[in-house]
């Protein structure tokens, strides 16, 4: 091994090892805004039991009370469901990350039985937009609105995974390539993940800026 090998290659050894040390805080704090969401849930619950206890001898009262403790549900109940757990797992918790961030999000995704990819593959595609677009909103200044949107589905027998972000200024690019303005360039490994993964899965990856917004496209072959 030359010395230039030697060199790449710890380089190469530190930035993986500081883009995994990234993404087991990112997953830290998507656990801990979990157990919040979940201790948020029976507060309320608990709360909600109380005030229909006191009304048990005023049956139209309850009546009109969980008629409107259902509305409140139906407002509320934004977790996404596709049938892959993987995919639910990643894409729920990235969310509720996203709101809690004050940013606003719209998500839709439907998903075939059949993947053309690994659940591991797709969650780390999925993850890494969703951490990359969070991390554009949040370096907006002003008061700007800050906004994602995520679409999963089928187009014309591929598996199309949508992704757009607000965002301060153009992005930073190199030749044709967008390439990561973070320190280290840690955030450039996880770009270099998903053109990897579409690559080897006879995919493609399109990314395009247009006035304060960074879109990015990917499409796998179902077949």
């Amino acid at each position: 091994m030359n010395l230039f090998d030697l060199v790449f290659g710890k380089m190469l050894d530190r930035r993986i090892a500081a883009y995994q040390s990234d993404l087991i805080q990112k997953h830290v704090l998507e656990v801990e805004n979990v157990y919040k969401t979940m201790r948020g849930w029976r507060h309320d619950y608990h709360n909600h039991i109380q005030a229909m206890l006191a009304l048990t001898d005023r049956p139209d009262e309850i009546r009109r009370y969980l008629l409107r403790l259902n509305d409140d549900l139906t407002t509320v109940d934004t977790v996404l469901k596709t049938g892959n757990v993987p995919l639910d797992a990643i894409l729920n918790s990235k969310l509720s990350l996203i709101k809690n961030a004050g940013v606003q999000v719209s998500a839709k995704a439907a998903v075939p039985q059949n993947l053309p990819v690994s659940d591991i593959d797709l969650c780390v595609i999925i993850g890494n937009l969703l951490d990359n677009a969070l991390e554009a909103c949040q370096k907006q200044q002003g008061e700007s609105i800050k906004s994602i949107r995520i679409f999963i589905g089928v187009l014309k027998n591929q598996l199309y995974i949508y992704c757009r972000n607000t965002t301060d200024g153009r992005p930073k690019r190199l030749g044709a390539r967008y390439v990561s303005s973070k320190p280290g360039g840690g955030h450039g490994i996880g770009l270099m993940r998903i053109d990897s993964i579409a690559d080897r899965n006879k995919g493609s990856v399109n990314r395009q800026y247009d006035d304060g917004i960074f879109a990015t496209e990917v499409l796998i072959p179902l077949s």
